[in-house]
């Protein structure tokens, strides 16, 4: 277990890494498209990093990982019925799990600052929450 603690604290590391790159919400309407790119990347990384830490969690608790081109709604379902996620944490996974898909199959330019600003003024408190309930599952298992 402490291997899984290991690698949960390592992957936390570089979300809270990634956030504080991130730029205030005020200014997303005045980043140039190339700026907004990278805070889309920004975004799409920290998720990315989530998925990482609850792919771990579902193993280290004897899950199997999801498989198929659903595996991400799929990861989603199994880490809330494994109790690891509250279901309002899991809810608030959604929109940043909608816009990874967005990301990866979209052009920069497609990129509104709008749409991206609930979801940089909400990402810290989502991280907080997720690894909080991780962590306490992780514990939990010992």
């Amino acid at each position: 277990m402490a291997d899984l603690k290991d690698y949960i604290e390592a992957e936390e590391e570089n979300i809270r890494h990634e956030l504080g790159q991130l730029p205030p919400v005020e200014r997303l309407s005045r980043l140039s498209e190339l700026e907004l790119a990278g805070t889309a990347a920004l975004l799409h990384s920290i998720y990315n990093g989530i998925e990482n830490v609850l792919k771990q969690a579902l193993q280290g608790g004897g899950g199997d990982l999801p498989e198929g081109a659903t595996w991400h709604r799929d990861l989603l379902l199994q880490v809330e019925a494994r109790r690891i996620l509250k279901p309002e944490t899991t809810e608030s996974l959604r929109p940043y799990m909608a816009f990874r898909h967005f990301f990866s199959h979209a052009y920069a330019l497609d990129l509104d600052p709008a749409r991206m600003e609930i979801l940089v003024d909400e990402v810290a408190h989502m991280v907080d929450a997720v690894l909080g309930e991780v962590l306490a599952y992780v514990n939990s298992l010992t």
